[in-house]
């Protein structure tokens, strides 16, 4: 056995010296241990000691500057993951694991986990749904918890030395999304909850990750695993993330609170859900419950509430999307060996899923947001009382959540728009674009823009507010 203490002892006078080396902290300790023993118990103790590995095997302190923004946007599946997750499809099924029996197989778990997931069925994995949830959910996991991240470093709110839970961690998409959006020299201590086959899948993946990134996996239900266990006393997470997963609990509001209380004072809690109607709207659910308008926690992004002790009453469908990843090669083999048999097109997006659509939402207890802006009844129409103001011109605060709804070309383009208090839908409708209206089109989702002098308009049809953006309205991106 190692003396740990010794260890522990060296790096920290070493330190603030000279960048740590395994080779010389061994003449040090007892016994002399291997500079190999050395450089793995380092590495354990690293996240503790705030030591980051170099490439050429020393170690040094962790930079104290927070995570920056990268402008997250891939547009494929980065070729290692690819190769590691196809390593097991090979390993299982052979070199034509897509054909046969076994590719059939496959295409028939990813039929029925969609299947499961639109009628709100309970899902099960077994090795095989596992592996074909993996070929189907990989890449677009993936890129959409960029995009969330994005969101919290753009305030400086992703410290470089990150504690994570990862709820539901399925087989790794956002694990490996998270890894690589994170920088070289950052210090991870990453725990996963997963209970289903899909963990074997998972510690595979991880296999890739770079030292710095320390992971554990916990094969139990997010119900059983207790979050403290894995935390210091009076520690928190700086990032608990539930991707994907809230639909498939049977009381997802109650899981995520227990899990929000492990948060620490400056973390944050991430949900992402897919972007169909239902588990869409499930995330919203749970966001309401978790960050009342009474309540200590704070929606940081992107359902921002504007007016202080309000919170939005309906079911709140929507969602962002990011950048097409372009099919890797295992999701092309699968699709086009099933189409040869199956008499369909391939690339039809049956098994080539190259969308990234989901929804999601940030909560902090810090009272931080995205963007700081907060609506005055002086200034501005308030939605929860928008009947008052219909057939007139007002001027309005709002958050963008969505990409252009308009559902026939040619039609005016339309966003959803929310500013916190409605109590029905609100859309923006583009009658007229000009250069002073036109940040409504060019604007990205969740960010907060003012309407001056938009025309309210009652929707029958459609049970919603249509804020209607002409020639007389002016609208501009807050910043």
């Amino acid at each position: 056995m190692i003396d740990r203490d010794a260890v522990r002892s060296n790096a920290k006078y070493l330190r603030n010296v000279r960048p740590i080396d395994p080779e010389e902290i061994c003449e040090y300790i007892e016994g002399s241990p291997h500079p190999a023993v050395v450089r793995e118990t380092l590495r354990e103790e690293a996240f503790d000691l705030g030591l980051v590995e170099r490439d050429d095997g020393t170690f040094v302190p962790v930079a104290d500057d927070p995570v920056p923004r990268r402008d997250w946007s891939p547009t494929e599946f980065p070729e290692a993951y690819a190769f590691a997750f196809e390593d097991l499809l090979v390993d299982r099924y052979g070199v034509n694991w897509h054909r046969g029996e076994s590719g059939d197989r496959l295409r028939e778990a990813i039929r029925r986990l969609k299947a499961d997931y639109y009628y709100q069925n309970d899902v099960e994995y077994d090795e095989v749904a596992a592996l074909g949830y993996g070929v189907y959910h990989l890449p677009d996991y993936y890129a959409a918890v960029g995009y969330v991240l994005d969101d919290v470093a753009e305030r400086d709110l992703l410290p470089r030395t990150l504690r994570v839970l990862d709820v539901g961690a399925g087989t790794g998409g956002p694990a490996l999304g998270l890894h690589d959006y994170l920088p070289d020299d950052g210090l991870v201590e990453y725990h996963a909850v997963e209970p289903s086959a899909s963990a074997d899948v998972l510690e595979h993946l991880l296999a890739e990750t770079r030292p710095n990134f320390r992971t554990t996996v916990h094969p139990e239900t997010a119900e059983a695993f207790d979050p403290d266990s894995v935390l210091p006393d009076g520690e928190g997470f700086d990032l608990v993330c539930f991707a994907n997963v809230l639909s498939e609990l049977d009381d997802p509001t109650a899981v995520a609170e227990r899990y929000l209380d492990a948060v620490a004072d400056d973390g944050s809690f991430v949900g992402i859900a897919p972007a169909d109607l239902n588990t869409s709207t499930e995330l919203r659910d749970v966001e309401r419950a978790l960050a009342p308008a009474d309540g200590d926690v704070t929606v940081y992004a992107p359902t921002l509430r504007l007016w202080p002790g309000h919170a939005p009453l309906r079911r709140g469908w929507s969602f962002d999307r990011g950048a097409d990843v372009a099919a890797p090669s295992f999701q092309r083999r699968l699709d086009e060996a099933g189409a040869a048999t199956e008499g369909r097109d391939p690339g039809d997006g049956t098994f080539a899923n190259e969308t990234v659509q989901f929804s999601y939402v940030v909560l902090r207890r810090d009272g931080e947001r995205r963007v700081d802006v907060t609506a005055d009844a002086g200034t501005y129409a308030k939605m929860a009382e928008m009947e008052r103001h219909v057939t007139n011109r007002i001027d309005l605060l709002a958050v963008k959540l969505s990409h252009d709804l308009a559902e026939r070309e040619g039609a005016n383009p339309l966003f959803k728009v929310s500013d916190g208090s409605e109590t029905v839908e609100h859309y923006a409708v583009l009658t007229k674009r000009d250069a002073l209206n036109e940040a409504v089109a060019r604007a990205d989702y969740g960010d907060v823009l003012a309407f001056e002098n938009v025309l309210c308009l009652w929707n029958d049809d459609e049970g919603a507010y249509n804020l209607v953006v002409d020639g007389e309205t002016v609208v501009d991106r807050v910043a």
